[in-house]
């Protein structure tokens, strides 16, 4: 018997709805956890909506710095990216609130978790396997994939009809994720593919016909593969990534618009904001040209698919993620420098690298008069390289 449920509260549209929801089919006491992660939202608002729609308790707890720290910047070292565009915001966020969610769950001996997430998304997943990794005999509720309502414009006529405070209209019936990393929209007249997003759909990013005219230029330091300070200015890494954030949108830097595969197998349209997690992708990469091995690097390079497919698909409190973590951070060992970065009407260009770790040797690499390196010796490097090329060709000259 349910009597006491945690739900993954958001103050959207679907989990306004299941509160009042879980409590009319289990006839249970419903706490609400709001985990802030940077939404940039009055969380007394969240708080005030949660128990108008029926929460017996909230719980509203900043995990800004806790999620960049050990989940954001740890992933950044991985240079992780989803089919090569999706910076991963949302999935990145999933695993710490169900973790917190677990950890309340565990105070307040509740029978249950519960999510908002639809029987079609990858959050179901995200926050499942998390739950059941670090609490077995959870008892999950998801309402998506037990409720008669079928459809966003469904939801939004039972909030009307129980007079649930929600922002969601049939005009703009939009999903929306934010958090310090990124924003995301789903959803509504998205689901067009052909379709250009509305021009006022985007909150981080001005347009780029709105971007200013100069270009704006940045200088970030990286210690052992994570960044630790903004134009000389020694920041924590929520702090950091903000004003990363502020200074990418004024220049239209982060804008992602894609079709993307689904882990159920369906595709799916996103449109995402990533402007501070765009900047940082790019400069962590120009630190390590100067400072990783070049065997190193690739192979690194070949576990960073695996490694964000794992996040994207909820695998986040998994061994094979732990353990390629261990690999990537070991990995960084080396990666301490500053890098340069010119922002411009949506481009992010490397400018300047440099570190007191750095493997780039101007004497070696010079076109100029040297005398470190013997050109001669590159004649029986590249007839040993060529041997194998040599006898796959003889045996196809003898029909063999």
């Amino acid at each position: 018997m349910i009597k006491k449920v945690v739900l993954a509260y958001s103050g959207g549209l679907d989990t306004s709805v299941a509160i009042n929801w879980l409590i009319e089919k289990y006839k249970c006491k419903v706490i609400a956890f709001c985990a802030d992660l940077g939404q940039g939202e009055d969380l007394s608002d969240i708080r005030n909506k949660a128990l108008k729609s029926g929460a017996s308790k909230v719980y509203l707890e900043d995990l800004k710095e806790e999620f960049a720290r050990d989940f954001v910047f740890p992933m950044l070292k991985a240079n992780a990216v989803y089919e090569g565009r999706y910076l991963l915001g949302t999935s990145i966020a999933r695993p710490l609130i169900a973790k917190r969610q677990i950890e309340i769950a565990k105070k307040e001996k509740a029978d249950a978790v519960s999510h908002g997430a639809t029987g079609k998304g990858n959050d179901q997943v995200r926050f499942e396997l998390t739950y059941y990794a670090l609490k077995p005999d959870i008892k999950v509720i998801a309402p998506w994939r037990e409720w008669g309502l079928t459809s966003r414009q469904a939801l939004i006529d039972y909030a009307r009809k129980n007079r649930i405070p929600v922002s969601a209209t049939p005009e703009k019936p939009y999903s929306i994720d934010r958090n310090l990393l990124h924003i995301s929209y789903e959803g509504g007249s998205l689901e067009d593919p052909w379709k250009e997003p509305p021009s006022d759909m985007y909150t981080l990013m001005i347009p780029l016909e709105k971007a200013p005219d100069k270009a704006t230029y940045i200088e970030i330091d990286y210690e052992k593969g994570d960044p630790v300070s903004l134009n000389g200015k020694r920041m924590n890494p929520s702090m950091l990534l903000k004003r990363l954030n502020d200074i990418g949108g004024k220049n239209g830097i982060g804008r992602v618009d894609m079709v993307e595969n689904r882990l159920v197998g369906m595709k799916s349209r996103g449109v995402y904001e990533t402007p501070g997690g765009t900047i940082l992708h790019i400069a962590h990469r120009a630190v390590e040209s100067i400072t990783m091995d070049r065997e190193v690097m690739h192979l690194r390079d070949s576990l960073t698919p695996r490694y964000s497919e794992l996040i994207y698909y909820g695998y986040w409190f998994s061994p094979e993620r732990e353990l390629l973590q261990k690999i990537i951070d070991d990995s960084q060992g080396d990666v301490t420098g500053t890098v340069r970065l010119k922002l411009y009407k949506g481009n992010c260009d490397v400018v300047g690298r440099k570190s007191p770790r750095s493997l780039y040797s101007p004497e070696h690499a010079t076109f100029g008069k040297e005398v470190v390196y013997n050109q001669k010796d590159a004649e029986g490097f590249i007839k040993l390289n060529a041997l194998r090329l040599k006898l796959r060709s003889l045996m196809k000259r003898r029909g063999h």
